[in-house]
């Protein structure tokens, strides 16, 4: 019975290429093999059918000749027969995962914690094509969340931050081993550090190679444990580390301390975020790399002009007032503001928005004064 590819994926017959590796990216999430192994037969109908609708010639020979036609230009279609392999199957578009999810192959498929790699099925298959299936071991990353006050983030500072974590023991520097004792081949991998274990697949079983538990992957155990870390090679413990905090952090920002996660013995340590939360400050406000200071001044100031002290925050500094400045009008004073870099070479502005005081309740003296002014039209 002739085959319609177009109803397998659930698309029209005039549909596009994006109509159709949506549709087969939707069935391929719902039927994977992985879910339910009697989804196999289905997978593969799936996969064969966007094998031949995602190219362009095997298309146009489908609508033509039908399945038929298909399978005969390419390579056999999907069973692997003749030179074409897997009938041609486009993986290409699918590297990084379905949703974007995962480092390769189908990374994180399912959504549900299953893995399926066709870097890893590859390798099995074809004897080393593909990604290595060994994959080095690494640390938990960790995340924190600190506060910092406000000053603190406009110029940066230096942190030590406390962290609970897995850390390398330092009785044995990680060696699992005791003190000048001796390392064997382990048994379990014969010293090679992995061990072959089979994965079911949709291709059918896969050979696959894993770090060995035994040994953590280093190929080595050791004759006498270490008494402290009992050979695990690491120990829970509250570690100091200090952290270089950036000017110019803003809240939820996130700085990275690599390597300061948790370790893992025979591998690298994860990664350690910090997350901060600043405190606001009761009168300024931060506006990219520019720092906006209320300032009340009086209204003879405001008429006469005049030179105010101003406490900034990285110390004190002389405002000169123009005299006739109006209520709401900002001053600028270049190069006070939030840091670029580092070194602080290049800065924002200070810029202070003017609020004029105007005296609730004047002495006889003022009024008088303030009438003569009246009487001159100011």
């Amino acid at each position: 019975m002739a085959k319609d590819y177009y109803k397998t994926l659930g698309v029209d017959k005039g549909a596009s290429k994006d109509e159709i590796k949506k549709a087969f990216r939707k069935l391929a999430h719902e039927h994977h093999p992985d879910k339910n192994p009697k989804n196999a037969d289905k997978f593969k109908e799936i996969s064969e059918a966007y094998s031949t609708l995602s190219d362009d010639n095997k298309r146009a020979q489908y609508d033509q000749f039908g399945d038929a036609g298909a399978s005969g230009f390419g390579g056999g279609g999907f069973n692997g027969q003749g030179q074409g392999g897997f009938g041609g199957f486009d993986f290409s578009g699918f590297q990084g995962g379905f949703g974007g999810q995962g480092q390769g192959g189908f990374g994180g498929f399912g959504g549900d914690g299953v893995e399926f790699d066709l870097g890893d099925i590859f390798g099995s298959v074809f004897g080393g094509g593909g990604r290595s299936a060994k994959k080095q071991r690494r640390g938990r990353d960790i995340e924190i969340d600190i506060e910092l006050d406000f000053k603190s983030s406009i110029f940066g500072k230096e942190e030590q931050i406390q962290v609970s974590k897995d850390s390398t023991c330092k009785h044995c520097d990680g060696t699992r081993g005791g003190p000048n004792t001796k390392f064997d081949d382990c048994a379990t991998c014969h010293g090679t550090g992995t061990i072959h274990e089979i994965k079911r697949t949709f291709f059918g079983q896969m050979q696959n190679a894993v770090t060995c538990d035994k040994c953590f992957g280093t190929g080595k155990v050791p004759r006498e444990k270490c008494h402290v870390c009992r050979g695990a090679g690491t120990t829970h413990s509250t570690e100091t580390i200090n952290v270089i905090i950036p000017p110019g952090i803003n809240p939820g920002d996130a700085l990275k301390v690599q390597g300061k996660g948790e370790s893992v013995t025979g591998g690298i340590s994860g990664d350690l975020f910090v997350k901060f939360h600043i405190k606001k400050h009761p009168n300024i406000v931060k506006d990219g790399y520019n720092l906006i200071y209320p300032l009340d001044i009086k209204l003879t100031d405001a008429m006469l002009g005049a030179d105010v002290k101003v406490e900034a925050l990285d110390g004190e500094l002389t405002l000169t007032i123009p005299a006739g400045i109006t209520h709401g009008e900002m001053l600028r004073v270049r190069g006070r503001g939030v840091p670029m870099d580092n070194r602080g070479s290049q800065r924002g502005d200070l810029l202070f928005k003017i609020s004029i005081n105007i005296p609730k309740k004047l002495s006889r003296e003022s009024k008088k004064l303030l009438e003569e002014l009246r009487r001159e039209g100011l």
